[in-house]
C-alpha cells in the first residue's frame, strides 16, 4: 500500500516501525532521538527488516553518517528531513550520504516547486518529499507566508510533472479519499500524519476529558518538539483515541481498493489515469463521516 506514517515523534516509534516492516509497509523513523539511531539500524538488520531512518543537516549529522560508514552499517533508506529542502545544506547532505553510503536510498525534502525537485534529483536524491506546511499541526504558511498549505495537490501535480524519480506527497491528508487524490496527481507514495495519530500504539501523552481519551499530536517544528519558543512553525493538538493502528491500516487498504474499483481498474495505475474536475465552493467540500 503506497502510504507511510509521517516521521514525527508522536506518529512513529520503534515498535510501530517493526510492526510496519514485518507486515510489508514502508516506514521512516524520526530523527529526534539521535543516539538511538545506530542501535535501531543494528536491530532491524539483525531481524532482516528494512532499516529506514531520518537525518537533519547540522554538523553532528555528518559525523553520524561517517560513523555509519565506519561501522559498515548501511541503512536501506535515509530521509533528509528539514522544512525547507531546496537548500545547499540538503544538497551537501545528499552528496555526503551518496559518497559514504552509496547503496542507501536517499529521500530528500521537503520541497514545493519543480525546480527544487530537479535540483535535488540532480544532486543524487533517489526520491523527493513534496509538501511545506500543509499538515494539520503545521502553521508555516501562517507564520511565514510560504508553503503549500491550501494548494498541496497543485504543488504535487506541478512537482510530479518535473520529476524523473519517485515523489512522496507529504501533508494535507484529511481523509482516506485524499490518498487516492494524491496518487492521481503524481504521488508514488503518500505520507500521513494526523490520520495515524491517536492510536493505542502511538507515542505521546494520553489524557482523559469528560470520559473520552485523547492522545497528543505535535508538529516537528512546534515548541513541544524543539523545546524552545524559537522559529516555531508547528503546534500541538489532542486527537481522540482511535484504537488499534492495525484496524486503521485495514480500513485504509479497503478504501483504496474501492478507489481503484471506482477508477475502473485493478491496480493503482487506474487511479493515475482517471479524469478529474476541480470543484470550487461546493457544499460538499470538507465532508466528514
Amino acid at each position: 500500500m503506497p502510504i507511510v506514517p509521517a516521521n514525527m515523534q508522536t506518529i512513529i516509534n520503534d515498535s510501530i516501525a517493526e510492526f510496519l516492516a514485518e507486515n510489508g509497509y514502508f516506514y521512516i523513523m524520526h530523527r529526534f532521538d539521535g543516539a538511538a539511531r545506530i542501535p535501531f539500524v543494528k536491530k532491524m538488520k539483525e531481524r532482516q527488516l528494512i532499516s529506514s531512518i531520518s537525518v537533519g543537516v547540522k554538523k553532528e549529522e555528518y559525523l553520524f553518517v561517517e560513523e555509519l560508514a565506519k561501522q559498515g552499517l548501511v541503512p536501506d533508506y535515509i530521509t533528509i528531513d528539514i522544512a525547507h529542502g531546496h537548500s545547499n545544506s540538503v544538497i551537501e547532505m545528499i552528496q555526503c550520504i551518496k559518497a559514504r553510503l552509496p547503496e542507501t536510498f536517499v529521500i530528500a525534502g521537503n520541497v514545493g516547486t519543480p525546480e527544487a525537485v530537479r535540483e535535488l534529483e540532480n544532486a543524487g536524491a533517489d526520491a523527493t518529499k513534496v509538501g511545506i506546511g500543509p499538515g494539520k499541526v503545521c502553521i508555516t504558511k501562517i507564520k511565514t507566508g510560504f508553503g503549500t498549505g491550501g494548494w498541496q495537490l497543485a504543488a504535487l501535480r506541478w512537482c510530479a510533472k518535473a520529476a524523473r524519480k519517485p515523489i512522496i506527497a507529504d501533508g494535507g491528508i484529511r481523509t482516506h479519499g485524499d490518498i487516492a487524490k494524491s496518487i492521481r496527481f503524481g504521488a508514488t507514495m503518500v505520507m500521513i500524519g494526523s490520520l495515524f495519530a491517536g492510536h493505542e500504539e502511538s507515542s505521546g501523552e494520553t489524557k482523559i476529558e469528560n470520559g473520552v481519551a485523547y492522545k497528543e499530536y505535535f508538529g516537528s517544528a512546534s515548541e513541544f518538539q524543539k523545546g524552545e519558543k524559537k522559529n516555531v512553525e508547528g503546534k500541538k493538538i489532542w486527537i481522540q483515541y482511535k484504537g488499534s493502528l492495525k484496524d486503521t491500516l485495514i480500513e485504509m487498504h479497503q478504501d483504496l481498493q474501492s478507489s481503484i474499483s471506482y477508477a475502473g481498474g485493478r491496480d493503482l495505475e487506474a487511479i493515475r489515469k482517471v479524469d478529474y474536475v476541480i470543484v470550487k465552493n461546493s457544499i460538499f467540500n470538507g465532508d466528514t463521516i
